[in-house]
């Protein structure tokens, strides 16, 4: 285990020797004074899904042991417009297992992500991380399993044109130096994401590649490793602080935005979930998919119309929702199929022995191995701007749906589909799928027909339901979409907007 824990990326791991769900209070005081940290910075995000930051100078060993003990008073309704002002002091209390050092203050530093408290001491009912915190516990309640999810960042870098060994337009997947232009800006991101306790899969370049308005425009992506959805929103929050605040650094500009323009590849923030017990996959069973995997299909697939209010959340998240794109309209599933809404990525409970003894015949003894703990179920709708611990909320909540439905089944294997949903053979089939919203304020009538769900045992609070459905109306953009359509000017002027999303 020692050396096991000697070769994490995040110094408190290696120096405490324990992993983060494990962190006391002592151990991070520990760290403060063996390692001359002379700030701690508490870290929670509000209304707009953003990291937020109060600021401590470390004065004596006394006031460090206060702040990590009693946590510190902000203005709720400052960071939730639906939280009434007169009565909206809350605390902010520090999860200790989030703990890590900042990697760009200048002053030593210890980052720790906060949740919210009201005057009561009861756990803020509406805030985001509670709202997922019951969600889960709710999800292990009904089904006795644990819910874990990873998240994939996609994003684009914005900066001047350069001329050399120029990417062929939308032709950026997997590239390499010097054609891709970014590639040690992305390693960068997974070295600091790791450092603060992100469980990385991989990073590359994507499709997008184009220059408009002479600058560059280079898609990316990072992606996670399957981890309890509570540290997969933790984490997907503070990678997307830390890129953000990178290329800050680099001078340029990166953007999550769902949609850039008309015409190339979008970005999304698909959503890999996994059911497990007792440390086993439950999406599989004897090499071929549960029928636990087909009732959390079934639930996804129910409660996608109002999922989309968690996680497409500004207008521009419905120009990228359009057909014969690879991003999903119909409400169907499918597997390695990139046109449904929900995927069965490829696994490797076939070939997995025979591929890796092929190309490596000196490995013969795989009796150990087990490729059905890799398989996935992954949500595919879901862009940056979503609010990140209510999005994980609202699909660990569908997911839990599933298994409280009546013949979900047979409700999912109906919506099966197995190549691409508009090839002529699913003619008949896309005829009687539905749909998903085209737009905020139908998906804020979508999320009010299936409230009930999301409401069940008060994990979401009404008041929170309320001010999503208010937000999202208030875009007024039901036939946005239409109306500027082919107007590329109009277009661009929507789009930087929502720049800034997430």
């Amino acid at each position: 285990m020692a050396q096991s824990f000697s070769l994490s990326p995040n110094p408190l791991v290696r120096f405490l020797q324990k992993e983060p769900r494990d962190f006391t209070k002592s151990d991070i005081i520990d760290y403060i004074f063996e390692n001359d940290i002379e700030m701690v910075n508490f870290r929670y995000v509000g209304w707009d899904g953003r990291l937020k930051t109060l600021n401590f100078i470390i004065n004596d060993a006394e006031y460090l042991d206060n702040i990590l003990t009693f946590g510190e008073r902000v203005d709720g309704s400052s960071l939730f417009p639906f939280l009434d002002s007169g009565a909206s002091d809350l605390y902010v209390i520090p999860r200790y297992r989030t703990a890590f050092v900042n990697p760009f203050s200048d002053i030593p530093a210890v980052d720790i992500l906060c949740s919210f408290y009201n005057r009561d001491g009861d756990a803020l009912d509406s805030s985001p991380e509670n709202t997922l915190r019951k969600a889960h516990n709710e999800f292990k309640r009904v089904t006795g399993m644990e819910f874990e999810a990873m998240g994939e960042l996609e994003y684009y870098i914005i900066s001047e044109v350069d001329n050399l060994f120029v990417a062929e337009n939308q032709r950026g997947y997997h590239e390499s130096s010097p054609f891709c232009k970014w590639g040690e800006f992305r390693t960068e991101c997974l070295q600091l994401i790791a450092k603060t306790g992100g469980k990385l899969k991989y990073g590359h370049s994507e499709v997008g590649n184009f220059i408009l308005d002479n600058m560059q425009y280079e898609q990316n992506e990072i992606e996670f490793l399957p981890v309890n959805v509570e540290e997969a929103a933790d984490q997907l929050v503070i990678a997307k602080w830390i890129m953000r605040t990178l290329a800050h650094s680099y001078g340029v500009d990166l953007t999550f935005s769902p949609k850039i323009t008309a015409g190339k590849a979008g970005s999304g923030m698909h959503v890999h979930t996994k059911i497990v017990k007792n440390g086993q996959n439950m999406y599989m069973e004897n090499g071929q998919l549960s029928e636990n995997a087909l009732k959390a299909i079934a639930g996804l697939l129910d409660l996608s119309p109002s999922l989309t209010a968690f996680g497409n959340l500004v207008p521009t998240s419905y120009f990228r929702l359009v057909p014969h794109q690879e991003a999903p309209t119909n409400i169907c599933w499918g597997d390695s199929n990139r046109s449904v809404l929900v995927r069965v990525p490829l696994g490797w409970t076939k070939g997995a022995k025979k591929m890796i003894t092929d190309a490596n015949p000196l490995e013969v003894d795989m009796k150990n191995s087990n490729p059905d703990q890799k398989q996935t179920v992954e949500f595919r709708c879901p862009d940056g701007s979503a609010d990140i611990y209510l999005l994980l909320a609202g699909i660990t909540t569908a997911v839990k749906h599933g298994f409280e439905m009546q013949n979900p089944i047979e409700y999912a294997k109906e919506r099966y589909v197995s190549v691409n949903i508009f090839h002529e053979e699913n003619k008949e089939t896309a005829k009687r799928l539905s749909h998903l919203p085209a737009s905020c304020i139908e998906s804020a009538e979508c999320l009010d027909n299936q409230r009930v769900f999301y409401e069940k045992n008060g994990v979401f609070s009404k008041g929170l339901i309320d001010g999503l459905i208010k937000k999202l109306t208030a875009f007024n953009d039901r036939t946005l979409r239409t109306d500027i359509e082919g107007d590329n000017e109009k277009v661009l002027n929507v789009v930087k907007k929502y720049t800034n999303v997430g």
